[in-house]
């Protein structure tokens, strides 16, 4: 799963989550957990074994700048299955049904992508680099460009950039 999440991230910005939590750049067990989340919260059996065909059927399509839900979507074929019973669907077939509106849809969200320049490196500052370098995959809507910094001792610069890779509270930098 996790090769096909990140082709589709990287390739094609198409941001595959479990119930919110992006699944781009996450580790096989961050991946589990989510999928023990879902169980919880929708009290069913949605497991690895069912988002797995969703997520090929997904690959198979064109879709392009996108934020999916891979666990609602499962959730969905896994009820629709339940009411149809002998006459269920086939995962790609569903896949397709569903996402019909974005299939084929090559369009940028916006037309030029947008220049960020953050003032300050501070807590706010580095969470928010690390928000943008994370999220924006392609780069075609929002790329960090600069970070600007006041004049300060010999050393901050190195230690707050250490502060953004390794970070006591937000962990560690799940970027490259």
């Amino acid at each position: 799963m996790i090769p096909v999440i990140g082709r589709l991230f990287s390739q094609r910005n198409v941001d595959i989550l479990i119930y919110g939590r992006p699944l781009h750049n996450r580790s096989v067990t961050f991946i589990m957990k989510s999928h023990r989340f879902v169980r919880q919260a929708e009290r069913n059996e949605m497991s690895e074994f069912e988002t797995h065909p969703m997520l090929m059927a997904m690959a198979k399509l064109d879709l392009w700048h996108a934020q999916i839900d891979l666990g609602k979507l499962t959730v969905r074929y896994m009820e629709h299955q339940n009411d149809k019973g002998d006459k269920a669907q086939l995962a790609d077939d569903f896949v397709s049904q569903e996402l019909d509106y974005l299939d084929g849809k090559r369009e940028k969200p916006i037309d030029k992508s947008q220049d960020v320049v953050l003032y300050g490196f501070g807590r706010i500052g580095r969470l928010m680099a690390r928000l943008l370098i994370e999220r924006t995959s392609t780069g075609e809507v929002m790329r960090l460009r600069a970070i600007v910094v006041r004049p300060a001792g010999p050393g901050d610069l190195e230690k707050r950039a250490s502060l953004f890779t390794a970070d006591s509270v937000h962990g560690a930098f799940q970027g490259t």
